[in-house]
């Protein structure tokens, strides 16, 4: 093509320094030219952008191997100019293989090269063959001068050619990826401030000192000095900078350090494309005097990310995992990726940690390194140390802690308490009413002033991320920091990680005004050894968290952990001391919420039993623990002997805490709970209506405990043949349940199971399968598809399907629940057995009469035994029993065990309930077809 055109120059972000020298040679020749990082701004449009460009005129692209990585924009850059089969003028700026669609091209190499020949071969390229010029400068060169050169302008040395003054160590030849950072390193250098300065900050072994090094080496090109500075001890940067000011002539070898630093700044002002590194500078203020003005560049390494105001901070992160995992497989090509990838997540991708894991692993097997390494991450980081490191990983970390305590040894202890937390940001607690002034930590919470200090040397030294009052130890600082604990060390660490694990407790864990905080707490109190635990009240908060979680069907998941805590607990302070019972009462709750009944028994009969010995029948610790053993012999099915402990203790709290206690009003609504399952709903009623009242009063509507009781209370509403006030209850309570708890809470997911069985009894069966089969979708994705309350959920919804006439999806979905409540909670289990009922309804319906029969004589049989011969439950299963019977012709036997289900619900539920009179109705109707 012909003609004035913008020449758009595509390149790869590794390669932005050839592509900033093939810019300006192009200028210098005249053409106009776009360059992404000279010309689009932060906040463009950058696929607009593109466009624009690859629309007004032919495009330079620098071919190079990560040119071609196909996950960048390149591919669409050279992709779209070839469909356009104009306008791509190809340069070879290394040696690499072009994708197959481009290798007719021809496409000139610009490396290897003299500057003059590199400058002559790229502007014949852009030029085109004789006579057929593909792009026509703006303005000609002038007397064989380029247009820039002619005003004064000197543009960059070929990339690769090193200027005369330069003292940069040498490259690494194994460095990877950050090609982002650099290019973000150059525009924030080359954005036209008369000094830019850039600060790289970031903790001990990121790559700071490497990721300086590959940017002077890369970008060498655009200036004419380079100086390194070893800025760590302030002392010594003047002596450097001397031996810059007589390699410049700006002072003679002779002169004193102070003089020749004042005459290198005078010689910097009046240059031009320099640049000065101070690596591993800490102090801000230290520096600032030996930072030139002038027309040049300053790139500063620290730890410390206070440099605002002398320069412009850059973070600098670990390594993308891909990155750590090509870093590792160059220097240990026989690692696997997934090898490679396993070792970089326990290495949290810190460059130095993989280099010196890369070294090691040339003796020692990927398993044997990561057992070395959580058992002795201290050790395993001292080794491998390359040669381009001063220190290695755990010695940096050691030199630091060295550092801090011996400046601010308050922020050193933090340090350590928190080596024993969670890889996880932990948000150091205020308590102004906090007044052991004694105690360092305890000043640390309770003086904002010491509190700040403290923050402040922890974010300076770089040893933790400070944001907003939290520190967050990357999982990889924090097991070498703990290795590195003497023993007298790591006593004091517990008492102060104990210290500030109990300043920082939100509140009891079923308290709503707690919740918001509890979630920042968790990770800590999970992690913390339970041995570091040295307080009372860091054990409580520890406990408390698993009941947080417990509340929020994370019982699986919690249980190993309360199992840590118990053992440890019980070796070190024995079954009777308070604690332990602590951690024993939570591991009971926890056995009985993944269904081991047996386990969660033994716990609290063992401690029931202790109580009663050591504190007596009446004391409050013994009735709590006597009201948990109700709950857990329930729980096995044994609810006789639930309801006789839970009456007597409810008896006993009312006498010595009061009627109106709360402890002694949710004894109350578990006692009205058994009187419904033994058949006694009248009482169960009238108890729960009045410990509902009570408990409104005391603790208000919304507090979980009384909606729990109202939850309850609607169940025998229900049963009681009241099943438009369970509705208005169930629904009322559902509606405050998700309000105060969230939809996807177990005790939300309780009541709306329980609301879609009063609705189907109302004859809203549609409404009733719809909520049931979202109540049944929410239990299986937070408790499990084989916990017992998701499969008691299954079995009503298979109830209602078979009330809609969807008969073959409910017998599907019974079948499943009863053959996981039998494997779950056991053939005999009243769960079990209610499952077995409705499944028998559904298999008749389905016309499959006998198997309908045999189930329902089987499971009458179990309920007469376990539940007795008068329970509302057993005598539903004789009814349907009765009706099945009677389907296969056997009326006799029909006839004899509905007369005496009529009798028995006669006398139980009264006659005019309507289960009595369903069983009226059909018994008549058997009676007259006899």
């Amino acid at each position: 093509m012909s003609g004035v055109g913008r020449v758009f120059v595509s390149h790869a972000s590794a390669d932005l320094a050839w592509a900033e020298w093939v810019a300006w040679q192009l200028q210098d020749a005249g053409y106009e030219v776009e360059l992404a990082v000279w010309h689009w701004g932060a906040g463009d449009n950058v696929i607009q952008n593109m466009d624009k460009a690859l629309a007004s005129g032919p495009m330079v692209a620098l071919f190079s191997a990560a040119y071609f990585e196909p996950e960048r924009w390149t591919t669409e850059e050279w992709t779209a100019r070839l469909a356009g089969r104009e306008g791509l003028i190809p340069v070879r700026i290394e040696d690499c293989a072009a994708p197959s669609m481009l290798r007719a091209l021809l496409a000139p190499a610009l490396f290897g090269l003299g500057e003059e020949k590199a400058r002559e071969v790229l502007l014949a390229a852009v030029a085109g063959p004789a006579g057929a010029p593909r792009v026509s400068p703006r303005f000609p060169d002038q007397a064989g001068a380029g247009r820039l050169r002619s005003v004064g302008a000197t543009g960059p040395r070929l990339p690769g050619t090193l200027p005369r003054v330069w003292n940069v160590p040498a490259r690494n030849a194994g460095f990877v990826g950050r090609n982002d950072l650099l290019t973000e390193v150059r525009s924030r250098l080359a954005g036209g401030r008369t000094v830019a300065v850039v600060a790289l900050d970031g903790r001990g072994g990121v790559g700071k000192t490497q990721l300086a090094a590959e940017y002077a080496h890369r970008f060498c090109g655009e200036y004419e000095l380079v100086w390194w500075v070893r800025a760590e001890d302030p002392a010594l940067i003047s002596e450097q900078l001397a031996l810059l000011a007589v390699e410049t002539g700006a002072a003679q070898s002779k002169v004193p350090p102070e003089k020749a630093v004042q005459a290198l700044g005078h010689e910097l002002r009046s240059r031009a494309r320099w640049l000065l590194i101070f690596d591993n500078a800490e102090d801000p203020e230290a520096l600032a005097d030996f930072v030139p003005s002038g027309p040049g560049h300053v790139l500063i390494t620290s730890r410390n990310p206070d440099w605002h105001g002398m320069a412009s901070p850059l973070d600098v992160d670990v390594l993308a995992r891909q990155e750590s995992i090509d870093l590792l497989r160059s220097r240990t090509p026989w690692l696997s990726e997934a090898e490679a990838g396993r070792l970089a997540e326990a290495l949290d991708d810190l460059p130095l940690a993989l280099v010196q894991a890369a070294a090691v692993l040339t003796t020692t097997t990927v398993d044997d390194y990561l057992v070395l390494l959580t058992s002795n991450a201290s050790e395993v980081t001292d080794e491998g140390r390359p040669r381009d490191y001063r220190w290695s990983l755990a010695a940096q970390i050691r030199l630091s802690m060295q550092r801090l305590r011996s400046l601010n040894a308050e922020a050193a202890d933090v340090m350590n308490a928190c080596a024993l937390l969670a890889p996880e940001p932990f948000v150091l607690p205020a308590g102004a009413g906090l007044t052991s002034d004694e105690d360092a930590i305890w000043r640390v919470v309770a003086d904002r002033r010491t509190r700040t200090r403290v923050l402040s040397a922890l974010h300076q030294h770089g040893l933790a991320r400070v944001a907003g009052g939290s520190l967050h130890l990357h999982r990889l600082t924090l097991a070498v920091l703990k290795d590195q604990l003497t023993p007298e060390e790591h006593v004091a660490a517990a008492e102060n990680a104990s210290a500030l694990l109990a300043a920082a407790y939100p509140g009891k864990a079923q308290e709503p005004a707690s919740w918001p905080r509890w979630p920042d707490l968790l990770p800590h109190l999970l992690a913390i050894d339970p041995t570091d635990l040295v307080s009372a009240e860091a054990r409580f908060a520890a406990c408390e968290a698993c009941l947080y979680l417990l509340d929020r069907g994370s019982a699986a998941a919690i249980l190993p952990r309360l199992k840590d805590l118990y053992h440890a607990w019980n070796a070190l302070l024995g079954p009777d001391h308070t604690h332990t019972e602590w951690a024993a009462n939570y591991l009971a709750m926890a056995f009985s919420a993944v269904g081991d009944h047996d386990s969660a028994y033994a716990l609290h009969r063992d401690m029931f039993d202790r109580q009663r010995r050591v504190s007596g029948e009446d004391h409050p610790d013994t009735l709590a623990t006597a009201s948990n053993l109700a709950i857990r012999l329930a729980g096995l099915g044994r609810v006789e002997e639930a309801f006789e402990l839970g009456e007597d203790t409810f008896a006993r709290r009312g006498r010595v805490l009061g009627e109106d206690h709360p402890d002694t009003l949710r004894t109350g609504s578990n006692v009205a709970n058994w009187l419904g399952q033994l058949g006694r709903v009248e009482e169960a009623v009238e108890l729960g209506e009045d410990a509902l009242a009570r408990l409104r009063r005391v603790l208000g509507e919304d507090h979980p405990g009384t909606l729990a009781t109202a939850s309850n209370l609607a169940i025998w509403r229900g049963e009681l043949g009241r099943a438009e006030e369970a509705v208005e209850l169930g629904e009322d309570t559902l509606a405050r349940r998700r309000r105060v708890l969230g939809e996807d809470h177990p005790d939300t997911l309780r009541t709306a199971s329980n609301l879609a069985i009063w609705r189907g009894e109302l004859g809203r069966a549609e409404g009733a399968v719809e909520l049931g089969e979202d109540t049944l979708a929410r239990r299986r994705r937070v408790l499990g598809e084989d916990h017992p309350d998701t499969l008691v959920t299954a079995s009503n919804l298979a109830s209602r399907l078979g009330e809609l006439g969807r008969v073959e999806e409910a017998v599907e979905l019974g079948e499943d629940a009863l053959a996981r409540l039998r494997r779950v909670s056991g053939e005999d289990h009243p769960a079990t057995l209610a499952t077995a009922s409705n499944l028998a309804v559904d298999l008749g319906g389905a016309g499959r009469v006998e198997e309908a029969v045999e189930l329902g004589e089987d499971t009458l049989a179990r309920r007469r035994r376990v539940l007795g011969e008068d329970h509302p439950d057993t005598l539903a299963t004789a009814s349907n029993l009765a009706i099945r019977l009677g389907g296969l012709g056997r009326v006799e036997e029909a006839g004899e065990l509905g007369e005496d289900t009529l009798a028995r619900r006669r006398r139980v539920l009264g006659e005019d309930h309507p289960d009595t009179l369903v069983t009226a109705r059909w018994l008549s109707t058997l009676l007259r077809r006899k």
